[in-house]
């Protein structure tokens, strides 16, 4: 699958469809249900939110996932839920 930037993404209204995105980590949130991961690559200066399951991720490997860090995501772009943007990537898989 080919890489989509950040910037195209956030201006995209292509709900449903499977995306790519690398770049660093700027906030990652936990809670018992849902793991929220700010990435940005540069392209922009907003960010990204990837939406992770955790019961569907390894553990140790969303402790990895802190500020800074570099990773690539792999998700559904769906349309954001919450206030503050239009879109969100639901994660099917993360590489760090």
């Amino acid at each position: 699958m080919k890489r989509t930037k950040i910037i195209d993404i956030l201006q995209s209204t292509e709900f449903g469809c499977q995306v790519l995105v690398k770049g660093w980590v700027r906030t990652h949130r936990s809670s018992k249900a849902v793991d929220f991961i700010a990435l940005n690559d540069g392209s922009t200066i907003k960010n990204v939110q990837i939406v992770v399951d955790p019961a569907k991720f390894d553990e140790e490997l969303l402790k990895q996932v802190t500020t800074g860090a570099c990773i690539s995501a792999t998700g559904m772009l769906v349309e954001s839920q919450g206030a503050g943007q239009s879109s969100e990537i639901q994660a099917t898989a993360i590489e760090i």
